[in-house]
Order: structure tokens, then sequence, then C-alpha cells
């Protein structure tokens, strides 16, 4: 079982929010990925392509190791509630400021053959609140997730390259809820946990002509099987606490990735779509070690929260541009649809259709190193939603990315 002290420590260094991809999926990781709003995968050429198209290490440098390494700032602003019945459950969510680094590595040439290993964090979701009414469901509601990515791909010919891997991934979470009822029945749940857990991913590009490249990826579901301690109470009829083990599991969804990259002169687009299967997001049920038998604490923490989550797809588009030998240009746009039903939309996730734009640049210091920034504003839709919790408007919900890295090829 974890212990709930290093959940907090770990959540301060390590955790990602919800606010800028569809669910809690962080499609932007390195540089590149960032400035070019996702849009990145049959273009990627850097050592990031390990994670975001590994059959790309292929058309790499021949001769050298390719190493990069980033460091992400994320701002998410407070989100607003307004609800249409009564001002006393409007709220706000805390605004988070949170850093992630990553890394990414490519083998030289070996005979067709080239590995690589990747080091990021794909998926995630932070949200708190203080207010009584949506502290209620979700006072703080916490899901990191970190993976590691190993890879190999196999050049068939010069026109076309496999590739495949392992993700390893290691997930903690913390829940907590809070709430008051108007007759002064106080009821509450503290859960945090961990899991290990394994997939695979796949890739393929081919190569048509130097200047057209169609890549295909995919990335398994993992099922986040979540297991540790768990703390509940409540004031009725009187004071009562009790602590046990718990279980819940929430999906890391599949990903498939469709995407055609042209090159004209000194200029790169790229056009991908991705479909992330949520539909594997049904349900969230909380298991105990012991039956919880008082019957307040029964009632609200033991029956399944119905999700019912759709497949939802992102349409991204990017250029990068090559002002001399040593500056490059990116940008790019995104528009990411929710996967979020308004019927069961909650406080823990309160999702809408997004659009992001994205700028970057990098600059070769010399032969072996270039520097690179990247900056992503993500705008979600404000969301009206009516269900068996909320009846009220979402806004404000934004966000602010910021990514610097460093390449190094040996």
């Amino acid at each position: 079982m974890k212990k709930k002290i290093s959940v907090l420590a770990l959540s301060s260094i390590l955790i990602a929010g919800s606010a800028w991809a569809s669910g809690y999926r962080i499609p932007e990781q390195s540089v590149d990925s960032m400035a070019k709003a996702g849009a990145s995968i049959a273009s990627a050429t850097h050592a990031d392509t390990s994670y975001f198209n590994p059959a790309n290490m292929a058309w790499t440098k021949t001769d050298a190791w390719q190493f990069e390494g980033a460091l992400n700032y994320i701002h998410l602003p407070s989100v607003s509630y307004e609800d249409n019945r009564t001002p006393f459950y409007n709220g706000s969510s805390e605004s988070e400021h949170f850093l992630i680094p990553t890394f990414f590595l490519v083998s030289p040439d070996m005979n067709n053959f080239r590995f690589g290993i990747a080091a990021v964090a794909p998926y995630g979701l932070s949200k708190r609140w203080n207010q009584p009414f949506p502290r209620s469901y979700a006072e703080e509601y916490t899901l990191n997730v970190i993976e590691l990515n190993p890879t190999v791909s196999y050049q068939v010919n010069d026109m076309f390259s496999l590739a495949g891997g392992v993700r390893m991934i290691y997930s903690w979470a913390e829940v907590s809820s809070f709430a008051v009822r108007s007759d002064g029945l106080i009821a509450g749940r503290s859960m945090d946990g961990d899991a290990y857990e394994w997939g695979y991913n796949l890739a393929a590009s081919l190569r048509p002509t130097k200047e057209i490249n169609v890549s295909l990826t995919y990335r398994s579901d993992v099922d986040l099987d979540l297991e540790g301690d768990v703390t509940m109470g409540t004031n009725y009829p009187s004071p009562f606490s009790m602590a046990t083990g718990g279980d819940v599991s929430v999906p890391a969804p599949a990903v498939l990735s469709l995407s055609l990259a042209y090159t004209f002169g000194p200029a790169t687009v790229d056009l991908t779509w991705d479909r992330t299967f949520w539909s594997e997001y049904d349900k969230i049920a909380f298991g105990y070690d012991v039956p919880i038998m008082h019957p307040v604490l029964n009632a609200a923490f033991t029956p399944e929260i119905p999700k019912n989550w759709d497949d939802s797809s992102a349409y991204r588009i990017s250029i990068d541009y090559a002002l001399n030998s040593d500056f490059n240009l990116m940008a790019g746009f995104a528009y990411d649809e929710t996967p979020v039903p308004e019927s069961t939309l909650g406080f823990e996730l309160p999702d809408s259709d997004a659009y992001l734009y994205s700028l970057g640049l990098r600059y070769r210091l010399n032969e072996q190193m270039d520097i690179g920034v990247a900056y992503l504003y993500d705008y979600k839709e404000e969301r009206t939603v009516r269900n068996d919790i909320i009846n009220g408007t979402f806004t404000d919900s934004t966000a602010h990315l910021l990514n610097v890295g460093l390449s190094y090829d040996f």
C-alpha cells in the first residue's frame, strides 16, 4: 500500500493537468510536438521521434546518437462555475503551476535497426475545488502517469520502415471529497494509490519520395489498476471513521494516429488526425478490502459512477520553416473534441471542445547541439451542463504551456 505522504511529495514534482487535451490525455511532450500542436508524427525528425513515431527513426542521422531533454511548464488558470439554481453552488477551481521533465534518445543505424527510448507523462488530471458544492464531488482529484517507452525500428527498404515498443507505465493518484448537506450531515473520503502496468505501441512510415512521408501509429489501451489506502468518515448519526485498503481502475486509452508530411523548399507541413478510444471509460468503481457497513458511507461511496465517455478525434496542422541553416520556426493549430458527455460531466474534469494555438523556435548552436522553445495556448469552449448533479456553466478553462529543450548528437 502506498502512503499518502509519498503521493503528495511526488505530486509536487510531477503532475499533469487536465486542461489542454481531450479527457486527461497529454499529446504534447517535446519542443517540436508542442510547437506544432501535436502535428509532429510524420514530420518528426529529432530524438523525440522515439516516442511520437519510432518508425521515423530510420530516417534520422545514421552515424550518431541523438538525445533531447525538455522541461515543460504548465499554468492552469482557475475554471469558473456558475450554477443556474442558486449562487451558493457557484465556485472556481484552484489555479495550478507544474513542471514536467521529459527525455528522448535515438541510436545510430545498426544494420537497418534503430533503438530508442522516451520518458514522458502522457496522461494526467488535477482539479481542486474549495467551495462547498464543487468540493462535495471533487475536493481534490489528481491522476499522475509516467511512461518509459523503449522502441525499436527496422528499415525494410528506402521507402518503408516499421517499429514497435513496450509501454512501461507507473501511475499514482489521490482522490478526496468532502460533502456537507443542508441538514448538517457530513461525509468525506480520501484515497491514494499507485499501479505498475504494461502496454505496447506500433508504427509504420512510408516515404514514396523524399518530400512525402505517410505515417501510422498506434498505442495500446492500458488499464491503470490503482491500489492504495482509503479513509472515510461521517458525523451521522454520531462521529464515525474507518480506514481500509481500496482499489479503482481508470483507462489510459488506445490512440490511433494517421499523419501526412509534405516538404516543399524550406517548409514542411504536417496534417495529423488522431482517434482516442475513450469509450473504454464506461464507469468508475471503487472497491474496498472490507465491506462498508455504515449506511451513510455505503450510500455515498460504494455505488458505481457511470462515465460512458465517447471516442474522440483531434485534427492537427503544423508548419516547420527553415529560415536558414541555424533557425527553424514552427507553428501549429489543432481542434480537439471532448469525449465527456453532458450526462456524466463532473467537477473532477469539466471538459469541453478545445482549440490549440502554438509557436516554436529551434536554434542550432553548433553541429552537435541545438536549443528549442515552444509555447502552446489551449482555449476550451464555454460549456453549459445539466445532469443529475450539475446545472450550470463552466467558463475560463484555458491553459498556457511552455517547453524548453536541448538536443545533442554524439
